[in-house]
């Protein structure tokens, strides 16, 4: 049971803050057309990025595919412009009254793929050679009631905006999306691969130069810390505020996070 409040805390802290504004981009985007009474065709539309994102994080987590952390940055702020874009696209009758399978419930599977990359690289950043599946379903559990959170904020938004306050559910979708397309393209353009920095380092680029263990040092970095030796020599390890009492028992016992939270009952 501590491991999975542990790994949902997790999940749900990498949503939940400012280092993961792109993801609440992405989701707004998705969910801007639609409003309250629509919220069956929401439920599709979260279902489609949930599988698409679930995919890819599995195979990331059980070793099958690994990408250039550079690379999905860069790539997650050209989904977000994508559909913003395909959000611009559409036509009065197509906002007031959304088909069965518009082509967003494919830009949501589709970029799904891409996001979960993002979202192994913090599970990987954690994980231990123990409990693997439990470890992967509470950690994706914790982002999607996060997901699930930032989609009802979107919708009571846009009810208030549209229903109460009376502004054009197309003018709604297309000021929303033109603010979304300019955030994401200055965040494509901070994060092109050949100039940009990616916000965590690349396990698989890190070299393993001491097979001994070294107590995990801690590096300051906004919200969040990183450790580095916190799991294996040379590896860095993300540690989001719901865990950070692990990282400060692991500091004073030069513990492992993994080792400690398996010790602590």
């Amino acid at each position: 049971m501590l491991d999975f409040r542990l790994y949902f805390g997790l999940g749900t802290g990498h949503i939940l803050t400012w280092e993961a504004l792109d993801h609440l981009l992405f989701v707004t985007a998705l969910c801007l057309r639609y409003q309250v009474a629509d919220w069956k065709k929401v439920v599709v539309l979260v279902t489609a990025f949930t599988i698409g994102h679930s995919v890819t994080l599995a195979l990331s987590a059980t070793g099958h595919i690994h990408f250039p952390t550079r690379w999905i940055e860069f790539l997650i702020p050209l989904t977000i412009v994508a559909t913003a874009f395909n959000n611009l696209g559409q036509k009065g009758p197509q906002v007031e009254h959304p088909s069965r399978l518009p082509l967003i419930y494919f830009f949501a599977l589709f970029f799904g793929l891409i996001h979960g990359l993002a979202y192994a690289n913090t599970f990987l950043s954690l994980e231990g050679p123990e409990g693997l599946l439990g470890h992967l379903l509470a950690f994706n559990l914790g982002i999607e009631a996060a997901q699930l959170l930032v989609v009802a904020i979107v919708l009571m938004i846009s009810f208030i905006f549209v229903q109460w306050i009376k502004v054009s559910r197309l003018w709604w979708v297309r000021i929303g999306s033109v603010l979304i397309l300019v955030a994401a393209l200055k965040m494509a353009w901070e994060r092109w691969p050949e100039t940009g920095h990616s916000r965590t380092a690349d396990p698989a680029q890190v070299p393993d130069t001491d097979e001994r263990y070294s107590p995990p040092i801690a590096y300051e970095r906004t919200d969040c810390l990183l450790l580095t030796g916190a799991v294996s020599p040379g590896y860095s390890l993300l540690i989001t505020d719901c865990s950070l009492k692990y990282y400060s028992k692991a500091l004073l016992t030069g513990k492992s996070i993994h080792e400690l939270i398996h010790a602590i009952r």
